[in-house]
């Protein structure tokens, strides 16, 4: 189950003029009958939303006052996530006679057109509040609260990720917690600017809207949306027409394999870097210790501890914690045992959760070989979420292979991989023309995309790039990839080793010699071709073409351009 948790505004969305209707209800109860959560998010102080709205205590949980107050039905506890207005702001706009005019235990609120006044007053008193319109409400609150932050703060305590939930809304204030919700509903009444930014228009408006996301969330947990989704999708790299190559961050498996060297752990931890950008918690089993040093996760297990997979699942039980699982201190024979006794634990808690939203495998024929039965009883039939990383894919076991939703590959003769996989599952090959990889590419087969196999520039995870920098910042480069200022008739032989060498030289050779290379578009071709930066590259080309501009001024167009992409020591 993908969708855990609906988190819906009250006015203009669930209820109609204060009122929930009882079809509405009843299909709120419909929803927690699934095993589902229901939030109620609205801009109205608590007291005010208990009296119009008994029926709270379906609820969850109650973000109030705009994101600054959290109420727990189910225990009648009260969080409140900021301070007040101070009382001079209050009695500065009661002495300006602002009426009506309501204090929460955070929030200030009025009604327009009393927002010119409002926002006078927080700048002649100097204060750090922010003003949030609603549909003609002016409400005042401290500087960083809305409806996003008092969700995140709800989903924190609930521990579920917003990429399990679907948002709900209508209205101006709504646009924070929608856009932190996978999926983000607009009813038909909403705003036209909620509706355009919005995953989903619904048909109905209000209440009706909300029954008709309800009835498609416990239908079909919204699979049909899928491709509707693109704000979270995982960039892989770009083809040749500049198209991006994406991958979809729910429903898919996906089976990475090439020869050592290749570049393989390049794209898998291109792919892992994105699902931390996205906030999508990952269970990396790394069988040999090679994501040691990786940001954004914590490692359990070395080549003395073996992790235990309770400690593995107490971590995955915090949203917005990623984990490695080292597995040195485990032999290769008994490895493909740990992992039957992991698995299984992963999918019991995605049942509850719908995390880890993805499981990296490496050196997957290792963990997964065609020759062990148990394979069969620990992977479900879709276990979706899955990287597979291997070097031997026809010697994983078919049940995995089988699950497999995208294939990529990197290496050489990546076609026949593609071959081999499908021969194992018993499925026909797409029409392969034969490819020549070269570094830093990867050729994809999306298999349940009508999409023939096609190749793609990867793009480098940050790792690879701060290496990039070093290396042509401060790195000594071989003397056919250095830079050699020699001047229009070779009487000079000044050469750089890299970009440090380079900007200082530029700072001493004469304009004569200077002006030689730029016109002859030698800077840009070797930013292109020996220090591999075609952004640099090109912004130097369009500083060579300037004709009209002095040598002094290109030299320090030239060494902005390279500051602005690489630290230089002073």
């Amino acid at each position: 189950m993908r969708y855990l948790a609906l988190a819906t505004d009250y006015d203009g969305t669930l209820a109609t003029e204060g009122q929930v209707d009882h079809a509405t209800l009843a299909a709120l109860e419909r929803l927690r009958d699934s095993g589902r959560s229901l939030i109620l998010v609205t801009g109205r102080q608590l007291d005010d939303l208990l009296q119009v709205f008994p029926d709270a205590a379906r609820f969850d949980c109650v973000v109030a006052e705009n994101g600054a107050l959290l109420y727990w039905p189910g225990q009648r506890e009260e969080e409140i996530l900021g301070d007040r207005p101070p009382d001079v702001f209050i009695q500065h706009l009661q002495e300006r006679q602002v009426d009506p005019l309501s204090v929460g235990q955070v929030i200030v609120a009025t009604w327009e057109p009393y927002e010119t006044t409002v926002i006078e007053a927080i700048r002649d008193l100097g204060l750090e509040l922010q003003v949030i319109f609603n549909k003609g409400a002016v409400m005042v609150l401290p500087s960083g609260i809305n409806k996003a932050t008092g969700l995140s703060a709800a989903l924190k305590a609930m521990k579920l990720s917003p990429h399990n939930v679907v948002g709900i809304g209508d209205a101006e204030n709504d646009h924070a917690f929608l856009s932190l919700c996978e999926c983000s509903v607009a009813v038909a009444n909403a705003l036209p600017m909620l509706k355009e930014r919005a995953d989903l228009t619904t048909q109905q408006s209000r209440g009706a809207g909300v029954i008709e996301v309800i009835e498609r969330v416990i239908a079909s947990d919204l699979g049909e949306m899928e491709p509707q989704l693109v704000r979270y999708k995982l960039l892989l790299g770009k083809q040749e027409d500049g198209e991006a190559v994406c991958l979809q961050p729910y429903g898919e498996s996906v089976l990475l394999a090439g020869s050592s060297g290749g570049g393989k752990s390049t794209l898998a931890t291109s792919i892992v870097e994105r699902l931390i950008e996205q906030s999508y918690q990952f269970c990396l089993i790394d069988p040999e210790g090679d994501y040691e040093n990786f940001e954004g996760a914590v490692v359990l297990g070395d080549n003395q501890r073996v992790p235990r997979v309770v400690e593995i699942l107490e971590l995955l039980d915090q949203p917005n914690q990623n984990v490695i699982v080292n597995l040195l201190g485990i032999g290769l024979k008994d490895r493909p045992a740990f992992l039957a006794q992991l698995l299984p634990s992963l999918q019991e808690l995605r049942i509850h959760t719908g995390r880890p939203h993805w499981i990296v495998i490496d050196e997957a024929h290792h963990l997964l070989p065609a020759s062990w039965d148990p394979a069969s009883l620990t992977l479900p039939q879709q276990f979706q979420g899955m990287l597979m990383i291997t070097v031997h894919p026809e010697q994983l076991a078919p049940v995995a292979l089988s699950s497999v939703t995208t294939i990529l590959t990197v290496g050489q003769s990546p076609g026949e991989r593609i071959q081999a996989f499908c021969e194992i599952v018993g499925q026909s090959p797409p029409t392969l023309v034969p490819q020549a990889l070269e570094t830093g590419e990867a050729f994809a087969w999306f298999r349940q995309r009508d999409l023939a196999p096609f190749r793609f520039q990867i793009i480098p995870p940050s790792a690879e790039r701060r290496r990039h920098v070093r290396k042509y910042a401060e790195g000594k480069l071989g003397e056919d990839k250095s830079f050699f200022f020699r001047g229009p008739q070779a009487k000079l032989n000044l050469r750089a080793q890299n970009l440090v060498l380079f900007s200082q030289l530029v700072e001493g050779v004469d304009d004569e010699t200077w002006l030689y290379h730029l016109h002859r578009s030698d800077y840009s071709r070797w930013f292109a071709n020996a220090i591999k930066d075609e952004d640099l590259a090109h912004e130097a080309q369009q500083i060579e073409e300037l004709t009209q501009v002095s040598a002094a001024e290109t030299r320090r167009l030239i060494q902005e351009a390279i500051a602005q992409r690489y630290t230089l020591p002073a």
